[in-house]
């Protein structure tokens, strides 16, 4: 997200708070007293059960007894982190954290074709990213159409500014991302938004290779098509463009505190954030243009309100059922007015849905329509199942 902000003011304060951190920051390391964090902060003792001006919680905690210890199954369900050099990519399927056999009885080797990847896409993920992954309403793009890094030195001039009218930096999967791992990491963990977690390894990695074909990267200098399948050993052989293009430098896996000690060393140096002269009077010449919201962001659907207290259900009505449908997998379109889709609440939206016939709304909503896939994805409830979902979400928009 990009801030609209003064630059003209942001650069003398910005000189003058520099200056002022680096002759703080510089005092108290030169006694060599005080320990320092991950972002170049000095670190203070607790004293009389303080931190700093803070007070902190001292007594002795040695283990939690809440729930119990997760068995080993539980654990390979849910630790999904795939690491840049290749460590936790699976290589063969898995269910509920048990390796998935074939007909034959051997494991099933985890892989995917772009083909696939791109079936799953239009289903799963354009209705949020778009075709082909050029951006969808208020969700980012996943791809520009080329691997190319040459926009990430543009810099996006504000709109206070005398010239403004850069292009910004295209920061895209291809152009961006350092590495892989964390494509195939996040969508595996991450999405579907309705229902994170439902992707086989074989599913994350025909999504990973149609992404990696729509932004043009190549795999061990091979293009990739339709045909091309991929699997843990040809994604050990994937090669960002701008691998090279973040610093300091964290990757470090023969030492994994040693990227600690990188980037706790490279943000102690203020040099590294600029440095300029301090001003502390007439610090800007002239007219200093100011940035102001004009309409007052008041205007929530459903309506602010302090109330946290979790609203209990009657449980096993219909209803109930059908409102928890409703969150896991239709939420993400239906709550969110920029998507396009009705919102749950919108009166005045679901009467011209209704307008057209409940035997057509219930035929969209279970062969889909548009961005929206069958039964909004969740394809395990009977057509009356989900015909009680639609009717919840009408009920509550008159």
């Amino acid at each position: 997200m990009f801030t609209l902000e003064n630059t003209m003011l942001k650069k003398s304060l910005l000189a003058t708070s520099v200056v002022t951190v680096g002759l703080l920051i510089s005092g108290c390391v030169s006694n060599g007293e005080f320990e320092r964090a991950v972002d170049g902060a000095v670190k203070y003792e607790v004293k009389d059960g303080k931190y700093t001006q803070y007070h902190v919680n001292t007594q002795g905690i040695k283990q939690f007894n809440f729930g119990r210890t997760p068995t080993k199954t539980e654990v390979a369900a849910w630790d999904k982190d795939a690491m840049p050099d290749g460590t936790g990519l699976p290589e063969f399927d898995m269910k509920h954290g048990k390796v998935v056999l074939d007909e034959d009885g051997n494991p099933k080797k985890a892989e995917g074709s772009v083909e696939l990847g791109n079936e799953l896409y239009d289903s799963q993920c354009a209705m949020c990213h778009g075709e082909f992954g050029i951006g969808g309403k208020g969700y980012p793009a996943l791809s520009a159409g080329s691997a190319s890094t040459k926009t990430l030195t543009n810099q996006l001039l504000n709109p206070a500014d005398k010239e403004p009218g850069m292009e910004p930096p295209t920061k895209v999967i291809g152009t961006y991302w350092p590495f892989a791992s964390t494509l195939f990491w996040y969508i595996q963990d991450a999405m579907p938004f309705p229902h994170p977690k439902s992707l086989t390894n074989s599913e994350t990695y025909a999504l990973v290779a149609y992404l990696l074909m729509e932004n043009g990267v190549k795999i061990d200098g091979v293009e990739l098509d339709e045909e091309y399948v991929l699997n843990k050993e040809k994604f050990l052989k994937i090669k960002m463009p701008n691998e090279d293009g973040f610093y300091p430098k964290v990757d470090t896996p023969e030492d994994p505190k040693q990227g600690v000690r990188n980037m706790k060393a490279y943000l102690s140096d203020p040099k590294n954030y600029g440095t300029g002269e301090r001003c502390m009077t007439d610090c800007i010449k002239g007219e200093v243009p100011v940035l102001r919201i004009k309409n007052e962001l008041n205007d929530f659907n459903p309506p602010a309100s302090t109330e946290r207290s979790w609203k209990v259900q009657e449980s096993g009505s219909a209803n109930s059922k059908a409102a928890t449908t409703y969150e896991t997998s239709c939420a993400a379109c239906h709550s969110n007015d920029a998507i396009g889709a009705p919102v749950l609440g919108d009166k005045e939206a679901w009467s011209a849905v209704v307008a057209k016939g409940m035997d057509v709304v219930y035929a969209n909503a279970i062969n889909g329509i548009n961005a929206m896939p069958p039964k909004g994805g969740a394809m395990d409830l009977s057509d009356a199942e989900f015909k009680e979902v639609v009717d919840y979400m009408i009920n509550s928009s008159k």
